[in-house]
C-alpha cells in the first residue's frame, strides 16, 4: 500500500537496527521489531508502514510517537493524508480552475441575456430550447471546478486515493456535457434560422414533411448515445483508479479497468454523438441557407454557411472525444493515471471544454437577444410595407410630447369618442337629431344629421334608408332592429348607389331619348291618394289599354 510510479521498481526494507535484535528506529523513536512482524508490518522504501490493512508513514516530522502490543500506533499519520507539497499537477490545475470559473461567470451572464424573453411564448419554439446550451455551459465548467480543485490533492497525498477518484470522474462528465453543449448550439442555430423563416410567414415551413420528422427524431438519437456512454462509464466500482500503489498493483488492477470494454464502448458512443451533431449542422444548412448548383459553388455555399464559432467549438469537441478514446486504448496518456503526463491531460483533457465556454461565451456577448432580434426584424418590414405604401409614421417622440404615453385604455377610448363629435356626434350619426336641437344646421359634425329633412330617401314604408330606427311608426320588433341595422350600415359601409344611377340615366338620355316611365304609359309611379307607406288597391286597367305601345329603345329599357 505504498506510492511508486508505473516505472519504479518495488523495495522492500528491511527494518532499520535498533539497540538489540529486537528494536528498531523509525525517526528517533524506538519501537518493538518482534510486534511489528507479529502484525504482519513491512517497511517499504518510501518510508511507509504497512500490513495491507493500514498504513502510516515513518519519516519525520509524521512518524508514530508510541506502538501499543496490540498493534496500534500512537499519535500516528496515516499514508492517505495530504502532506506531500504541491506539485506541477497541481499548479497547471490551479489555473485552469480559475480560468474555468471565470468562464462559469461569463457563461451565467449569456444565461441572463439570452435566456430573457421579450415576446409571448411559441408552442413551435419553446423558450428553453435556447437556454440549454447555457445550461450544458454551466454544468461543463462545476465539473471542471471539482475536477480542477481536488486534482491539487493528487501530489499531495503520499498514497492515491480519493482524489484521484474524484478527479478522473468528473473529467468523464465534462466529456459528456461538452459534446452536449456543442449539440445544443447546433441544433438551436437551426431552430432560431427557422424561426426567422416562420415569423413573416407562419406556412412557409410544413410540420409534417421529412424535415420536420428528421429534426424531431435527431435530439432523441443524440441524446440515446450520449446517455449510453454515461451508463457505460459512470455508474461503476471507481476504486481501480487508487490502486496504483505498485507496479504491480498497477499492472493487474488499474490498467486492464481503464482500458476495458465499457471504456472502450462508451467513447465509441461519444464518436457516433459527434458525428450526429456534424450531421445536424448539415441538414439546417441545407433547408435554412441558400441553395448552390455545382461542387465549387455549394463548397464555397457551405463554407460561408459555417458560422464561426462552429468551425471552431465542434473540431475542438472532437478533439476531445478523440482523447477519450485514446485514453481506452493506451494508459501512458491516460488522465486516470497518477503520475500522468501533465502537458498532455491539461491540454487535450481539459483544453478543448475550455475554449468552447469560452468562444461561446464571445458569441453570447457579441449577438442580440433573439426576440429582439424577431422584433427589430419585424419592425424593418414594417418600414419597408410603410414605405410601398406611402405611409410616413411619426416619430417616437411625438407621443411623449403630446403626453399620449401616459393615457389608460380608458383615455383612449375617450379620445376616440371625441373624434367623432363626442356622445352627441355618435347620437347625430346614428339616431338623427331633431331639427330644434340643432337648428336645421350643420353643427360642426363630419357628416350630418341623418333625419328625413337631411336625407330625403323614402322607402316604401315612409322610413329613410339611413334614418333613424325611432321614425319607424310600427309596433314589429323585428323591423325595428332592422332598420337599426340598416342606418349603423349605411354610416359604416357608405355607397354610391344614387350618383351612379343619375350618371348612368344622363349618359343614356344623351344619344337618345328620356329612358322609359311609368307616366309615358298613362299611369304614375305613385297611385293618387296614397301616402308614403300605403298601397292602392284598385285593378283599373284602362290607361294600361288606352296608353301608346311601348317603344324599346335600349336594353336598359326592357
Amino acid at each position: 500500500m505504498i506510492r511508486y510510479d508505473v516505472f519504479d521498481a518495488r523495495d522492500l526494507l528491511a527494518f532499520p537496527g535498533g539497540d538489540n535484535s529486537t528494536d528498531t528506529v523509525f525517526g528517533g523513536v524506538h519501537f518493538n521489531l518482534t510486534t511489528l512482524q507479529h502484525w504482519n508490518y513491512t517497511y517499504y522504501s518510501n518510508g511507509t508502514l504497512s500490513n495491507n490493512s493500514r498504513c502510516y508513514l515513518t519519516y519525520e516530522p509524521y512518524e508514530p510517537k508510541l506502538l501499543i502490543s496490540n498493534g496500534t500506533f500512537i499519535n500516528a499519520t496515516k499514508c492517505y493524508s495530504a502532506v506531500d507539497p504541491i506539485a506541477v499537477r497541481g499548479y497547471t490545475g490551479i489555473g485552469f480552475a480559475v480560468a474555468y470559473a471565470i468562464g462559469l461567470m461569463l457563461t451565467l451572464s449569456c444565461l441572463a441575456k439570452h435566456g430573457r424573453l421579450y415576446l409571448p411564448k411559441e408552442k413551435r419554439f419553446y423558450p428553453i430550447g435556447r437556454r440549454w446550451q447555457w445550461y450544458w455551459g454551466c454544468f461543463v465548467s462545476a465539473c471542471a471546478l471539482i475536477s480542477l480543485f481536488t486534482n491539487i490533492d493528487i501530489d499531495r497525498y503520499h498514497v492515491p486515493e480519493l482524489p484521484i477518484i474524484v478527479t478522473s470522474f468528473f473529467w468523464f462528465l465534462i466529456c459528456q456535457g461538452t459534446v452536449a453543449l456543442v449539440w445544443e448550439s447546433v441544433r438551436h442555430w437551426g431552430s432560431w434560422q427557422e424561426r426567422q423563416f416562420v415569423d413573416p410567414n407562419p406556412f412557409v415551413y410544413r410540420e409534417d414533411d421529412r424535415r420536420a420528422k428528421v429534426e424531431f427524431y435527431l435530439p432523441l438519437w443524440f441524446y440515446f448515445w450520449t446517455w449510453m456512454n454515461f451508463f457505460l462509464v459512470i455508474p461503476r466500482s471507481w476504486s481501480f483508479v487508487e490502486q496504483q500503489r505498485s507496479p504491480e498493483q498497477t499492472l493487474a488492477k488499474a490498467i486492464p479497468t481503464a482500458t476495458g470494454a465499457r471504456f472502450k464502448a462508451g467513447a465509441f458512443c461519444l464518436v457516433i454523438a459527434w458525428l450526429t451533431i456534424v450531421f445536424s449542422l448539415r441538414h439546417s444548412i441545407y433547408h435554412y441557407k441558400p441553395r448552390n448548383r455545382g461542387v465549387l459553388n455549394r463548397t464555397m455555399g457551405l463554407v460561408k454557411a459555417l458560422p464561426l464559432r462552429f468551425v471552431l467549438t465542434i473540431p475542438l469537441a472532437g478533439a476531445l472525444v478523440a482523447y477519450q478514446v485514446l485514453i481506452s486504448f493506451n494508459w501512458t496518456f491516460s488522465v486516470m493515471r497518477y503520475q500522468g503526463i501533465v502537458p498532455v491531460i491539461f491540454a487535450w483533457g481539459y483544453g478543448p471544454s475550455l475554449l468552447i465556454i469560452f468562444v461561446q461565451a464571445a458569441y453570447g456577448f457579441a449577438s442580440p437577444n433573439e426576440d429582439k432580434a424577431l422584433l427589430n426584424q419585424r419592425r424593418q418590414r414594417g418600414d419597408t410595407i410603410d414605405r410601398e405604401l406611402g405611409i410616413v409614421r411619426k416619430p417616437a417622440w411625438w407621443r411623449r410630447v403630446r403626453g399620449e404615453h401616459l393615457y389608460t385604455m380608458r383615455d383612449k377610448i375617450s379620445q376616440n369618442v371625441n373624434e367623432v363629435g363626442g356622445k352627441r356626434g355618435l347620437r347625430a350619426r346614428f339616431e338623427g337629431e331633431p331639427e330644434g336641437e340643432t337648428g336645421g344646421k350643420d353643427d360642426g359634425i363630419e357628416m350630418a344629421s341623418m333625419s328625413q329633412k337631411n336625407n330625403p330617401r323614402v322607402d316604401r314604408a315612409g322610413v329613410g334608408s339611413l334614418g333613424s330606427a325611432d321614425r319607424y311608426a310600427g309596433k314589429s320588433q323585428r323591423r325595428h332592429n332592422e332598420r337599426i341595422v340598416e342606418s349603423f350600415a349605411g354610416v359604416l359601409f357608405p355607397n354610391n348607389v344614387d350618383p351612379e344611377r343619375a350618371r348612368r340615366i344622363a349618359e343614356i338620355t344623351a344619344d337618345g331619348p328620356p329612358p322609359y316611365r311609368d307616366e309615358e304609359r298613362g299611369r304614375s309611379s305613385r297611385p293618387t291618394g296614397a301616402s308614403n307607406g300605403q298601397r292602392n288597391g284598385s285593378a283599373d286597367t284602362t290607361n294600361s289599354i288606352a296608353a301608346p305601345p311601348q317603344q324599346v329603345r335600349s336594353m336598359l329599357d326592357v
